[in-house]
C-alpha cells in the first residue's frame, strides 16, 4: 500500500456507491453475493444521512459505517437482524427513537492497520451524543467461531477472546472500542456461517444522553365531529359551522379534531348545473382558502385538526386529499391512494402516492381517508413507521358501505395494535348530484386485550345525527400490549416468509 497522504470521515453519497460496493466485495470475501445494493444505500441516505459514513483515503472510499435509528423497546434483545432492519428496507428507522443501531461497518482490507474503524466507531459516538440517544447497540459478528465450534460454546467463546486465549479479529475490536456485550443471539444473520448464525449483542452507552421532557398528560384526547350536511350557502356560512365545532371540542381540551371526508360537498350545490366532474373541479378552487382558514383556527384555538378531505388538482389531475394542521402553525398534506368506482367514473380523480406517518405533539399517527382503511396494508406499513392513532376520515351514502369501513378499521386496530378513530357525515344533500345522502356513525376502536374494553370500541356515537364525539385513548397502553399483550401482532409476523414494502415493486 502506498503511502497515505489524506483521510477523511464524512457523511456517504450516492455518487460513492461504486467505490463502497467494490471495497465491500474485497472486504467480504466469504459472502460476494451479499452486497448492498445501491437502491438499499439510496433509501439509507434519504432516510437518515447522517448515519450513513464513508471513510475516504487519498480520495477513494475504502470502508463504511451504516445506521439507523430505531426505538428499541419494539425489538428488545432477542432479534435477528431481519426483523431489526424490516427485510433490510429499513422501514423500522424512527427519528424518535432512543437507540443508534450499527447495521455495518466494514474497512477495504488493503487499508486494514490504519485505525480506520476506530475513527468510524468514534464518529457514530459523536452522531449518538449529538442527537440525545440513550446508546449505541448492534449485532457484531465473530467469524472464528467456526473454528472452535466444535469444542466451544458461543460464552466460552467470548470469554477467551476477552482473555486473548482465542483472537478474533471483530469482536477483540469491538471489545477495545468500549462496547460491552449484552447477550449471544441465535440465527441472527443466518447466512453468516462463519459465525455459525450467532452474533454477539454489543452495546455502548451514551454516558450524556438526558432523558427528554415528556407531557405530564397521560392520555391523549380525540375530538370527532359528526357533521351534518346541510346548504350551508357560503364558504363564511359552512366555516361558522366548522368553527363551532373546533370551538366545542377545543373547550374540552382535545388534543385532535377530526372532520369527515368531503364535509365541503355542501358548497357544490351552486355547481348543480354542470355535470359531476365540472362541480366537483369548481369545489376544488376552494381548497387552498379551507387549508388556511383550518390552519388559523388549530393555532387559535390550541387544538390538531385534521380536515378531512376535499378535492384538490394538481397538473390538471384531481385528488382527494386533506390537511394535517398542527396547532404549532405547521401544514401536512395527505392523500387518498385508492379512489373508488364512483369518484373515478363522475369524478375522474386520481389515486394519490403518498403513504406516511406524522409527527405530532402528542405522538405519531396515520391518516387513511375511507376506502384507503379497506385495504389493509396501507396501515400496516404505518404500523412499520411508528404509527400509534390512525385517523380515517370516510363518506358513505349506505348502511353496508358504512358496515365495511367501520369493520375494517376496527380489523386495523387489532393487527397493528394502535387506535382507529372515524368520523363521517349524516343527512342529505338533495341539491348535489351524487352527494344526496349519507350514513353514518364515529367511533374510536382499540386492540382488544385486557388493559382495553372487550369488544374492542372505546367510544362511538349516535348513529345518523349531528355530534361530537370525545374519547381520551392511552398511548402507554399500546407499549405495554407490544411487549406483553395475550397475542402481539406486530412482533409475531413471520417476516420469513412475507413481508410488504412501500414503493413500486422492483422489476
Amino acid at each position: 500500500m502506498n503511502t497515505v497522504q489524506e483521510v477523511e470521515i464524512r457523511k456517504l453519497d450516492i455518487s460513492d456507491y461504486e467505490e463502497l460496493k467494490n471495497s465491500m466485495l474485497d472486504a467480504y470475501t466469504d459472502m460476494s453475493l451479499h452486497y448492498w445494493k445501491k437502491t438499499q444505500i439510496s433509501n439509507l441516505i434519504s432516510l437518515f444521512p447522517e448515519g450513513q459514513l464513508a471513510v475516504v483515503v487519498d480520495g477513494k472510499v475504502v470502508g463504511t459505517a451504516l445506521s439507523i435509528i430505531v426505538d428499541y423497546k419494539k425489538f428488545g434483545d432477542q432479534h435477528t437482524f431481519q426483523q431489526i432492519t424490516n427485510q433490510e428496507t429499513f422501514t423500522t428507522h424512527d427519528p424518535q427513537g432512543n437507540v443508534l443501531y450499527g447495521i455495518e461497518v466494514f474497512i477495504h482490507p488493503d487499508f486494514r492497520g490504519l485505525r480506520l474503524g476506530r475513527r468510524l466507531y468514534d464518529a457514530r459516538k459523536e452522531i449518538c451524543e449529538n442527537l440525545n440517544l440513550e446508546s449505541i447497540v448492534f449485532g457484531g459478528r465473530i467469524p472464528n467461531y467456526h473454528k472452535h465450534s466444535d469444542k466451544l460454546s458461543p460464552k466460552e467463546y467470548i470469554h477467551k477472546v476477552k482473555h486473548k486465549e482465542i483472537h478474533d479479529p471483530v469482536l477483540a475490536f469491538q471489545l477495545s472500542n468500549d462496547f460491552y456485550v449484552k447477550r449471544v443471539i441465535r440465527d441472527y444473520a443466518p447466512e453468516d456461517t462463519e459465525s455459525k448464525s450467532f452474533a454477539i449483542l454489543l452495546k455502548w452507552d451514551n454516558i450524556y444522553y438526558a432523558e427528554p421532557e415528556t407531557s405530564n398528560r397521560g392520555s391523549v384526547r380525540l375530538g370527532l365531529v359528526q357533521w351534518q350536511m346541510r346548504n350551508y350557502g357560503t364558504m363564511e356560512g359552512l366555516f361558522e359551522q366548522v368553527e363551532f365545532f373546533v370551538d366545542a371540542v377545543s373547550a374540552y381540551q382535545s388534543d385532535f379534531v377530526l372532520f369527515p371526508e368531503f364535509f365541503n360537498a355542501p358548497l357544490m350545490a351552486v355547481f348543480n348545473h354542470l355535470n359531476e366532474a365540472g362541480a366537483i373541479r369548481e369545489l376544488a378552487k376552494f381548497s387552498s382558502e379551507i387549508k388556511d382558514r383550518f390552519s388559523s383556527l388549530a393555532i387559535s384555538y390550541n387544538v390538531n385538526i385534521i380536515t378531512g378531505s376535499m378535492p384538490v388538482i394538481q397538473n390538471g389531475k384531481i385528488y382527494n386529499c386533506g390537511f394535517l394542521c398542527h396547532r404549532s402553525g405547521k401544514v401536512e398534506t395527505y392523500e387518498k391512494i385508492h379512489c373508488t368506482p364512483d369518484e373515478v367514473r363522475y369524478w375522474g380523480m386520481y389515486g394519490g402516492n403518498k403513504v406516511e406517518v406524522f409527527d405530532t405533539d402528542c405522538g405519531k399517527i396515520g391518516i387513511l381517508i375511507c376506502y384507503d382503511v379497506e385495504f389493509p396494508e396501507l396501515s400496516r406499513i404505518l404500523a412499520t413507521k411508528g404509527m400509534e392513532i390512525l385517523f380515517v376520515p370516510f363518506l358513505t351514502d349506505t348502511q353496508n358501505g358504512y358496515a365495511r369501513v367501520r369493520n375494517c378499521a376496527q380489523s386495523r386496530a387489532i393487527e397493528n395494535e394502535c387506535y382507529v378513530a372515524i368520523a363521517g357525515s349524516v343527512g342529505n344533500l338533495p341539491k348535489v348530484h351524487n352527494m344526496d345522502i349519507q350514513f353514518a356513525q364515529s367511533a374510536v376502536f382499540t386492540p382488544c386485550d385486557f388493559a382495553f374494553p372487550t369488544n374492542g370500541i372505546k367510544a362511538e356515537a349516535t348513529p345518523n345525527t349531528e355530534m361530537i364525539l370525545i374519547a381520551d385513548v392511552d398511548l402507554a397502553l399500546l407499549s405495554h400490549l407490544n411487549k406483553y399483550g395475550s397475542v402481539r401482532n406486530l412482533k409475531d409476523r413471520r417476516l420469513d416468509l412475507y413481508q410488504i414494502n412501500y414503493g413500486p415493486p422492483t422489476l
